[in-house]
């Protein structure tokens, strides 16, 4: 019969539509300066309302130390930081390692991962489980694997008969033409540079980037430098990302760090084979030339080779590798998440 939800949060998009019968908002939002304040501030707004009222399990999607139930859905902050390090250049390693942020974050993940009261760490990939167990002291029954969900019925290869042509229209690209696409906000960890340099061997192909970012404007002045500017779409960040799937033929995530990011498997859904790296726990579904291709994170000579490959494979076979990439989203319904879930709750509860 399901239970009551509180949801503890600083705010809350679309409330009215989100909130039932049985699902309370409570807002958390104590004033703070800066990053580092913002995440302390609101950690012990949550840990002060869990003292006034009693519930039967806590999950918490944020770092917060002492509660029984972690969703790791942004993985590891320090793996994140430690391939960041591998390019960066010395200035900003030095600002990574002075920055307050950072080690407020690397230090209060271990203390949560590692604190007893933590009962299960629920890890969208497999990547996510083995840097949190290789890591941290902490026993590896307390990590279930439980991948995310999409809507299968919405999120569908019917969607390109709907949205193609004039998607195509609107953002003038010949109807023809191989389109490649990104999505996410933060480019320098979604991989937006070396796509844009992938881009730059494939003639003819169209790169679309849904997303946004403060250095925005950097990137673009970086294709204006590779000569492939015309061929570049910089969207900015939209509601719904349906149209730019039906509109694209192969999905690229060519990430720094990603634990396992809904819009690729909203694009497998679609039908979209996805090029990506090994750094992204999307890989764990990538069956090789059949739905997709995964190289080495930071080989950019692997990473143009897969980018043609991709744009020519869909050319010859584009119908089989759309079908392979459906297939592989099919087993991650939304209601397998529930059931996954559902059950590890009343595993926690003992019922």
């Amino acid at each position: 019969g399901g239970g009551d939800v509180a949801v503890l949060a600083r705010r809350w998009q679309d409330v009215e539509a989100s909130r039932g019968d049985r699902v309370r908002l409570v807002r958390c939002d104590p004033f703070h300066v800066g990053s580092t304040w913002r995440d302390a501030s609101f950690a012990a707004s949550v840990r002060r309302h869990l003292r006034d009222e009693p519930f039967d399990l806590v999950q918490s999607h944020e770092r917060i130390v002492g509660l029984p139930i972690y969703r790791a859905g942004d993985g590891v902050h320090a793996a994140w930081l430690e391939r960041r390090a591998r390019t960066a250049g010395l200035a900003t390693r030095l600002g990574m390692a002075l920055n307050a942020h950072h080690r407020y974050l690397r230090r209060i993940e271990r203390a949560m991962f590692e604190h007893p009261a933590l009962r299960v760490v629920i890890c969208n990939s497999e990547m996510v489980r083995r840097e949190i167990a290789e890591r941290f002291a902490i026993s590896p029954d307390k990590l279930e694997l439980i991948r995310n969900g999409v809507d299968l019925e919405r999120f569908h290869p019917d969607a390109r008969g709907l949205h193609r042509a004039a998607m195509r229209e609107r953002w003038a690209i010949e109807r023809d033409a191989p389109v490649l696409l990104m999505v996410g906000s933060g480019f320098e960890r979604k991989g937006v540079t070396p796509a844009l340099e992938a881009l730059a061997s494939c003639p003819g192909a169209v790169l679309v980037v849904v997303g946004d970012d403060r250095h925005r404007t950097r990137h673009a002045s970086r294709a204006e430098a590779l000569g492939i500017a015309k061929r570049v779409r910089f969207v900015g960040g939209v509601a719904d990302p349906l149209p730019f799937l039906a509109m694209a033929d192969v999905f690229v995530a060519p990430t720094l760090y990603d634990p396992f990011p809904n819009a690729a498997l909203e694009a497998l859904a679609c039908g979209l084979p996805v090029v990506t790296t090994d750094a992204c726990g999307i890989a764990e579904l990538i069956d090789e030339e059949r739905n997709g291709w995964c190289v080495p994170a930071q080989d950019a000579q692997a990473l143009e080779a897969a980018f043609r490959h991709a744009i020519a494979a869909y050319g010859d076979r584009g119908p089989a590798l759309r079908l392979a990439a459906r297939r592989s989203a099919e087993p991650y319904s939304l209601e397998a998440l529930s059931t996954a879930l559902i059950g590890l709750y009343r595993r926690l509860l003992g019922r």
